[in-house]
């Protein structure tokens, strides 16, 4: 509550005036018990070459069944040498419990995706590239374990990313025009590079979506919280990858672009992984959040 300017919690709720309330999300790796009825669904952070789809064979399917997960995403843009994604890499985060793949800028670097990209709904590309002479789709609907449909919104930002079509625009014309409604449950990956355009991005879908969460700067962030309309939303949930490196890069091919602005090639660092996830409880029935938390794991590879 309010008092004197001060904001203090109670029951984990933030209030915010007139706007309703802000939800807090439940302590980082607390597994707090899931709610009756809901879909559990988690979102694993930008899955950074072998070191990052290493961890994620080796973590995610005993968090599946510890946690009861119905559906995972993973972006795996990344994840073919540290740039792009290949069939082969797809299909083994696929083998390892992953439902989805999302993506953003990188998914164009290995041309030999683009068919896959037309084959399968199970990659996504950000909806916002539009659909003239761009392979593949942006959204898709999948059926998670307990038999909840799910549909999966891949965004892009444009505030330093290249210049495309307006994500804004583009979500408001698949939530609000399309022949047929989305299921309830809707999951939005948005891949941006500013804070304040995801942040635009989640206020903005409030209400309409079930999860808004960032990726692209491998940086995970600590503001996850359901907002009041009922989306989840984290500003970034991170990487996938070497915890003792650059945004998973390692540091001697990355720090002279800093020192003394040489070009180099970037190289997916290598040691210990630090896995970044987001697990959001979601009624069927209506779409809100229910409950989030954020998941870290540290594991040799």
């Amino acid at each position: 509550m309010l008092h004197g300017g001060r904001i203090t919690h109670t029951s984990g709720l933030r209030e915010v005036g007139e706007h309703g309330q802000v939800r807090l999300g439940n302590p980082a790796n607390g597994d707090a018990p899931r709610p009756a009825g809901a879909c559990r669904v988690l979102l694993i952070g930008d899955v950074i070459g072998k070191p990052g789809r290493l961890a994620v064979e080796a973590l995610l399917p005993d968090l599946r069944g510890a946690r009861g997960i119905d559906f995972v995403t993973a972006n795996g843009e990344n994840l073919a040498g540290g740039m792009g994604l290949t069939a082969a890499t797809a299909q083994l985060l696929f083998s390892a419990g992953v439902d989805v793949i999302t993506s953003g800028n990188h998914i164009w670097d290995k041309r030999e995706i683009y068919p896959e990209l037309e084959r399968s709904d199970r990659i996504l590309r950000p909806l916002n590239y539009g659909t003239t002479n761009v392979p593949g789709r942006g959204w898709a609907i999948h059926e998670a374990l307990d038999g909840s449909h799910v549909a999966v919104i891949n965004l892009q930002g444009r505030t330093y990313m290249q210049p495309i079509d307006n994500p804004f625009t583009d979500a408001d014309r698949l939530l609000d025009e399309g022949s047929e409604p989305l299921p309830p449950i809707r999951l939005v990956d948005f891949h941006c590079e500013i804070t304040s355009e995801k942040n635009a991005l989640g206020i903005h879908l409030d209400g309409r979506v079930s999860v808004v969460v960032g990726t692209h700067t491998h940086v995970v962030t600590g503001d996850e919280r359901i907002l009041p309309g009922g989306t989840a939303y984290q500003t970034d949930l991170g990487m996938t990858g070497p915890v003792h490196s650059v945004i998973g890069f390692k540091p001697a091919t990355v720090l002279p672009r800093f020192i003394n602005a040489l070009p180099t090639r970037f190289e997916v660092g290598d040691g210990p992984v630090i896995f970044n996830a987001c697990q959001v409880d979601i009624d069927p029935a209506t779409g809100r959040a229910l409950a989030i938390e954020r998941i870290q794991r540290l594991v040799e590879v």
